[in-house]
């Protein structure tokens, strides 16, 4: 028997479709028989593995919920692994969180036997499993250890954020209560399922509820558009990346192609974009393209998501709403007071069961990043009218330059609406006299250009002269992570050693 809600949940599903992939389509029963094998494979004779950690690089298809369930059952941590990720930060990921085991697939099986034997973790292969199952498994109580989750690491060495099953029962719930899932929903699924973007919000999410996941290797415009013009989903979960993607792809086609597509994104019920800041821009065009209105969130691996958009009531562009079920949250000051007043930044703080136990291995990181038991998130954000809006994490989108402290977010979000950008990054250089300056670099509409006198023009109305970018830089793509992030540590070393366009 199961012992675990989400677990108890499926069986409760049964027959119900769980997943489409290429694999075909399977039930919650298919998905509970191939996690029960996976479990007596890892338990491979004992009874519990007592939180052990299991890596595992595993496609996005159903072997990926047999292995992530099965590591559960057996009583383990699950550490999802990129499959996009190098050796080397595989190896990285392998060590630091001490896995006993390496689940992966046949095909993957040679390339990480270097990490293998380096690690003496040991390799189990889906393909070779036996095929038979346990009957006795270990009782798993709400605050053991149930996954370890690595952060990007732009900003330091990536660290790995220790969830509970209490976290993650917790994190789910408040989401399928603020966004009203239901056991009829059909959704996509193309994110990264190291992330907790795939993981939570759309996999944890559609399976507690009893929903059918359709599961991709990757984001494909023409798949993705084939199967919304055939109605195929009733909820749709991306990064603006991809949003902008389809905003593209859609004034690309002709109308009798687009119509059925724009149709199908218009029928849903609901459309969600996270992971990085929407555009406003963004945000109004694909509203006028498919009468959808965007409901942006505001998460992180360390808490889940907080703060959401309503399901049920104004989506403000640029805005990312107020907490959500379940999440309690403040705003701070540097001394670490909390802000009461509107339009004052400060850091945005969390507190209650969806935060995460520890950074694993790390106790100084974990001590330093809670303050009187409230989460420390590093970004800042102001209350307006009600509803938080972002600014920018504090140590690489809050630029502090001649005495101003300036949001990065709030200047990229004034620079998209020139008709020659597509996209931009904003950061904070080092001045001597200033501290810092405004650096922007910028993706150009094919055909044109710029340069910062005629920039600056255009800047007259919409931004006060300290905000005004002071160095700008054309580039064909900007560096981002998995996630469509824009990497602002990778942004800033576009300027080394540029001197071009500096006023």
């Amino acid at each position: 028997m199961p012992v675990l809600p989400l677990l108890a949940r499926a069986e409760a599903h049964g027959t119900a479709t769980a997943l489409r992939c290429s694999a075909g389509t399977l039930c919650y029963d298919d998905l509970l028989a191939g996690a029960r094998l996976v479990a007596a494979a890892l338990l491979d004779g004992g009874t519990d593995l007592a939180e052990a950690r299991v890596a595992f690089l595993v496609p996005p298809r159903e072997q990926y919920v047999h292995t992530q369930w099965g590591i559960w059952l057996a009583g383990g941590v699950a550490v999802p692994l990129s499959g996009a990720a190098t050796a080397k930060e595989l190896a990285y990921a392998v060590s630091d969180s001490q896995a006993a085991i390496l689940v992966t697939t046949r095909d993957r099986a040679e390339s990480v036997q270097p990490i293998v034997a380096a690690t003496h973790a040991r390799l189990l292969v889906l393909e070779d499993l036996p095929h038979h199952g346990v009957t006795a498994l270990p009782e798993i109580s709400p605050d053991r250890r149930g996954m370890m989750l690595y952060t990007s690491g732009t900003t330091s060495t990536p660290k790995g954020v220790v969830t509970t099953h209490g976290c993650i029962q917790s994190q789910i719930e408040s989401l399928v209560h603020a966004w009203q899932w239901q056991a009829d929903d059909r959704i996509p699924l193309f994110l990264p399922l190291h992330h907790i973007h795939g993981i939570i919000n759309v996999l944890g999410c559609g399976l507690w509820t009893g929903a059918a996941i359709e599961m991709f290797p990757r984001f494909d415009v023409p798949t993705i558009f084939e199967r919304v013009a055939a109605d195929a989903y009733t909820l749709f979960m991306a990064v603006p990346t991809i949003y902008v993607k389809m905003i593209e792809a859609l004034h690309a086609m002709p109308p009798e192609q687009a119509t059925p597509v724009v149709s199908g994104f218009a029928k849903m019920r609901l459309m969600v974009s996270g992971s990085a800041a929407l555009p406003a821009r963004v945000h109004e065009e694909w509203t006028a393209l498919t009468s959808q209105k965007l409901l942006e969130r505001y998460g992180m691996t360390e808490i889940g998501m907080a703060i959401s958009n309503p399901y049920d009531g104004e989506r403000r562009p640029g805005a990312v709403g107020q907490p959500l079920p379940g999440v309690e949250v403040c705003l701070r000051n540097e001394a670490h007071q909390p802000i009461d007043a509107e339009n004052v930044a400060g850091e945005i703080h969390v507190r209650g069961p969806t935060v995460f136990r520890e950074y694993w291995n790390r106790p100084e990181a974990t001590r330093d990043a809670f303050v009187d038991g409230w989460f420390r998130t590093g970004d800042i954000a102001v209350v307006e009218d009600g509803s938080y809006r972002i600014m920018g994490r504090s140590s690489v989108d809050i630029i502090k330059s001649g005495g101003y402290k300036l949001s990065a977010l709030e200047i990229e979000a004034s620079l998209l609406d020139h008709p020659a950008i597509t996209q931009c990054a904003v950061v904070g250089l080092p001045d001597d006299t200033w501290g810092e300056t405004v650096a922007a670099a910028v993706v150009l509409a094919e055909g044109e250009s710029l340069d910062l006198e005629s920039l600056h023009a255009w800047c007259r109305d919409r931004l006060s002269p300290y905000k005004m970018p002071r160095t700008l830089l054309a580039v064909e793509d900007l560096p981002r992570n998995a996630m469509g992030k824009v990497t602002k540590p990778a942004v800033s070393r576009l300027f080394a050693g540029d001197s071009s366009n500096v006023e």
